[in-house]
C-alpha cells in the first residue's frame, strides 16, 4: 500500500474510534443516566434498553478500532522513528484489554435489570443502588484507561510533528492533550472536589479530530504538508 493509501485507512479507523467513542461515552449516558437519582437512571435504562444495548455495542466496536488504529499509524510513521512509533503502539494497545473488561459493568448493569427470578430477593431500591454503582465503576475504568489514552498521544504527537507529512500543529496538540489527560485523571484523584476547566480536554480533542479528518481527507504525500510547519 502507498503511504496515502494507509494515511486514510488510518483516517477511516479514526473516525470509527471517535464516532463509536462519542456515542458510547457522551451521548448514551446523557441520554440515559441521572448522576443524582439512581430509580430515574434504572427506569430510563430499562426505558430505552436498546439504546443502552447500542451504547454497549458501540464501545465494543471503539475499542476493536481504537487496536488496529495504532498499527495502521505505526506503517505510516516507521519510517519516521521506529522507538517513538513502537511506544505509540504499545501505550495504545495496553488500553484496550482494559477498556473491554471495564464493560462488563454495563452488561451487569443489564442483567440487574432483567427481571429474572433470583434478583426479587432484593428491592427496587437495592438494584436501583446496584446499577449507579456499576454505572460509578465503570466511569471510575474510564477514568483509569484515561492515563493510557493519553500517554499514547505523546509519542503520536511527536510523530506528527516530525514527520514532514502532516502538519505540525496536529502533532503539538496531541503532545499537549496527552498532558491534559493526565491532569485530569490525577486531578479528580487528588482533588475530587475541583472541577477541571473543560479548555484542559480542548488540545486533544482539536488535535484527535483535526488528524482524524486530515487522514481520511487529506492522506499523506512524500513531501512537506502545507500548512504550520
Amino acid at each position: 500500500m502507498s503511504k496515502n493509501s494507509i494515511a486514510r485507512l488510518a483516517g477511516l479507523f479514526y473516525l470509527a474510534v471517535v464516532l463509536t467513542g462519542i456515542f458510547n461515552l457522551v451521548y448514551v449516558p446523557t441520554q440515559l443516566i441521572v448522576w443524582g437519582d439512581a430509580a430515574v437512571t434504572a427506569n430510563n435504562i430499562m426505558n430505552s434498553e436498546l439504546l443502552f444495548r447500542f451504547g454497549i455495542v458501540s464501545g465494543v466496536l471503539c475499542y476493536i478500532s481504537f487496536f488496529v488504529l495504532p498499527f495502521i499509524l505505526y506503517k505510516l510513521f516507521e519510517s519516521v522513528d521506529k522507538n517513538y512509533a513502537f511506544f505509540m503502539v504499545a501505550l495504545a494497545v495496553v488500553s484496550v484489554p482494559i477498556s473491554l473488561f471495564n464493560m462488563i459493568n454495563k452488561v451487569d448493569v443489564l442483567t440487574l435489570l432483567s427481571g429474572a427470578e433470583y434478583l426479587k430477593a432484593f428491592d427496587a431500591e437495592q438494584i436501583h443502588t446496584q446499577v449507579m454503582s456499576l454505572l460509578r465503576s465503570y466511569n471510575n475504568g474510564i477514568s483509569v484507561v484515561q492515563i493510557f489514552w493519553g500517554l499514547w498521544l505523546f509519542p503520536f504527537g511527536y510523530l506528527v510533528y516530525k514527520s514532514g507529512f502532516i502538519p505540525k500543529i496536529f502533532g503539538i496538540l496531541l503532545m499537549i492533550g496527552c498532558f491534559g489527560y493526565l491532569i485530569i485523571f490525577f486531578g479528580y484523584l487528588l482533588f475530587p472536589n475541583f472541577a477541571i476547566p473543560l479548555f484542559v480536554e480542548l488540545p486533544a480533542s482539536l488535535g484527535e479530530i483535526g488528524i482524524c479528518l486530515w487522514l481520511l481527507i487529506m492522506g499523506a504525500k512524500d513531501k512537506p504538508a502545507e500548512g504550520v510547519n
